[in-house]
């Protein structure tokens, strides 16, 4: 009985994933970077520390990006009709998403920029 749970929470986790995949614009957007970025770090050949690190910013900008998601279902659910303050939450969860997107474009670029310059020399 205990696997059976298990297992379905499983299941509604990549649930979850493949809805936010086939109705979320922005969790495409981060799902296309994040396979560019595996592109690149695969023609560069980056070390596992950088491998590490990539896989880390994947899952928390990904992770932010589907919270954010939820946060926006449960306040459309919860206010559907216009408040100052559920617009508030909704902004400051979507700021959550940017600001881990942009600081991990920072550190991509601290990563892949040496190596593009070394390339074309």
């Amino acid at each position: 009985m205990k696997n059976k749970r298990i297992i379905n929470s499983f299941k509604y986790a990549f649930e979850g994933i493949k809805n936010a995949l086939l109705t979320e614009k922005n969790f495409k957007v981060h799902i296309s970077f994040m396979i560019s970025v595996i592109i690149c770090g695969i023609f560069f050949k980056i070390s596992i520390l950088e491998w590490l690190i990539c896989i880390a910013l994947f899952g928390l900008v990904i992770g932010a990006e589907l919270f954010n998601t939820a946060i926006e279902i449960i306040v459309d659910l919860v206010m559907p009709e216009t408040n100052f303050r559920a617009g508030l939450a909704k902004n400051i969860s979507a700021g959550a998403v940017l600001v881990t997107a942009i600081s991990s474009a920072l550190i991509g670029f601290i990563i892949f920029i040496p190596k593009f310059i070394a390339m074309i020399k």
